[in-house]
């Protein structure tokens, strides 16, 4: 594009919100001009205003952005949420009022009835509900989602079974520390330890990938028939969440046409090159031991989901392990994509 499209941050000076600032730096298709966070920052500088967390140095454009309010005046059409879900619901409904395109991050409109829950390499036909929901709303703009952090590396994970049908699953969490946010678990809780209990992880993996891998007729959303038990934990690995997965399938596909269906999977958004969509989504990994957060997380600038230890599963039909990037395709990029494909379509 020859001139990058405005978009503002809520939440901008917290963890996530750090992430879509740094994610959105030298974007060829957005530039941050808005930055919104609470009352006690509004005024200030950005740099002033963020105890910078991240890797790397705090992007030069936005540093000098003076922080605003969460409030619709004067911010850009598109808005990426990363505000907290104690405060989300209302400002993120107060945008989308105000015609505003609002890419939340948050928990709080995700299981709605009329709000897309976004994974553009599983659901993009999600987004016909949105007439829908301004309809119901009476309200001129919008509201699309995308999951919670393992979630979407479960689902990215199981798309390319979905042709042989998926009937039940479980799977295993080991999910790093930077799903807790800043400070996040102390240090002598989690070091040398694996906590095993994340309040209300399991819930809404459950309840998330029935709604991201069912249907959409433009009308409603229809949930996914698979039976899904998930256990999740918190383990000593600063980015990335590896997920164990057992699968049984309807079909019974040999060991190799599961791998090509991994390695052959692509969907949408490579379809249209959007900007942050990795080339291969899903990538096989064929190393007995990987896999792994240390190896492999960063790549393709954190966007794609690794997959490994493919193997036949006693109790169901197939088991392997899956790893993505919770920060990046899990949190950031996630709703970055969102923002993406929706242009491409013409919805932004």
């Amino acid at each position: 594009m020859s001139q990058r499209i405005p978009v503002g941050v809520l939440g901008a000076t917290g963890m996530v919100g750090q992430h879509f600032v740094k994610f959105l730096a030298n974007h060829p298709w957005f530039r941050i001009t808005f930055v919104g966070a609470s009352d006690r920052s509004a005024g200030k500088k950005y740099n002033e205003a963020t105890s910078w967390r991240l890797a790397g140095a705090m992007p030069e454009d936005v540093a000098n952005l003076t922080v605003s309010e969460c409030k619709p005046a004067g911010a850009p059409q598109i808005v990426f949420s990363a505000m907290d879900a104690s405060v989300a619901t209302e400002i993120e409904q107060d945008f989308a009022k105000n015609g505003h395109t609002v890419l939340s991050n948050s928990r709080n409109h995700r299981m709605e009835a009329d709000v897309p829950l976004l994974v553009p390499e599983i659901n993009a036909e999600h987004l016909s509900i949105l007439p829908v929901q301004k309809k119901n709303r009476g309200w001129s703009g919008q509201i699309v989602t995308n999951p919670n952090c393992s979630t979407i590396v479960l689902t990215m994970a199981l798309a390319p079974f979905q042709q042989f049908g998926i009937t039940r699953s479980v799977i295993t969490t080991m999910q790093a520390i930077s799903g807790a946010g800043y400070p996040g678990v102390a240090s002598m809780d989690i070091t040398a330890n694996v906590i095993p209990y994340i309040g209300g992880e399991e819930e809404k993996m459950e309840m998330e990938t029935h709604k991201i891998m069912g249907g959409c007729d433009g009308a409603s959303f229809t949930n996914h028939p698979m039976k899904l038990s998930a256990t999740c934990n918190r383990v000593p690995v600063v980015d990335g969440h590896l997920v164990s997965v057992s699968v049984e399938l309807s079909s019974k596909p040999s060991a190799d046409e599961v791998r090509a269906a991994i390695e052959s999977f692509t969907a949408l958004p490579q379809q249209l090159k959007l900007p942050s969509a990795p080339p291969r989504p899903v990538i096989y990994l064929p190393q007995q031991d990987r896999p792994q957060p240390r190896r492999d997380v960063e790549r393709e600038n954190g966007m794609a989901v690794f997959v490994g230890r493919l193997r036949a599963c006693p109790v169901f039909d197939w088991k392997f392990l899956c790893l993505g990037h919770n920060t990046v395709r899990g949190a950031a990029g996630a709703s970055v994509l969102n923002a993406e494909l929706m242009k491409a379509q013409g919805l932004v």
